[in-house]
């Protein structure tokens, strides 16, 4: 059997991993996650980043069934990455608060040697409560928003931010754990055998 090898450092999707009860080791890539200028959809950009990501890992193992991830938040068109810092963490606050906006986490699975590659995306819509200005100063104070993408953690205190969600609650958090086990089973793992 091939090793599992997660391609990020990400808390969030090591805590996630570890539930499903997943034998893997972590080994975070350098790949940049700047937003290209040109419009991709964010369905493609975050398939193609998740893909970036676990190919990059995938060329420096021997073997391995490495697993890439990336999340974004579309706002009316916009795509919001990780807030550059705490001004544009507020700038990313305001413009959600009552709003409606999709989360997407791209995901790609790369089997080494052979290059099989498995990769696709998962959608949530979330809308956030109307926050108040103090709201949105005194939750990025906290510091937590500052390495998420559309500076809020749906698992943390940014969870009293969300008056809903349709879809994956893992998928918000930054990995979709059904898509994810759909994928490994393509592989022969399954996430119910010891």
């Amino acid at each position: 059997m091939h090793p599992i090898i997660l391609a990020s450092a990400s808390p969030r999707r090591i805590e996630l991993l570890n539930q499903l009860g997943l034998d893997f080791q972590v080994i975070p890539g350098e790949v940049s996650e700047v937003i290209p200028e040109k419009s991709t959809a964010p369905q493609e950009l975050v398939t193609k980043l998740a893909l970036h990501k676990a190919s990059d890992i995938a060329g420096k193992v021997e073997r391995g069934l490495v697993i890439g991830a990336d999340t974004l938040v579309v706002l009316e068109g916009i795509i919001f990455g990780k807030p550059s810092g705490p001004d544009e963490a507020v700038k990313m606050l305001s413009m959600l608060s009552g709003k409606f906006h999709s989360v997407y986490t791209g995901i790609a699975v790369v089997q080494v040697p052979s290059g099989r590659t498995e990769a696709g995306y998962s959608e949530t819509k979330v809308k956030f409560r109307s926050l108040s200005k103090e709201e949105i100063r005194s939750y990025v104070a906290t510091g937590e928003p500052l390495d998420k993408a559309g500076a809020y953690g749906i698992q943390g205190k940014g969870g009293v931010l969300v008056e809903r969600i349709e879809g994956c609650y893992f998928n918000v958090v930054g990995l979709p754990l059904s898509k994810l086990a759909e994928m490994l089973s393509k592989f022969h793992i399954s996430i119910w055998s010891d």
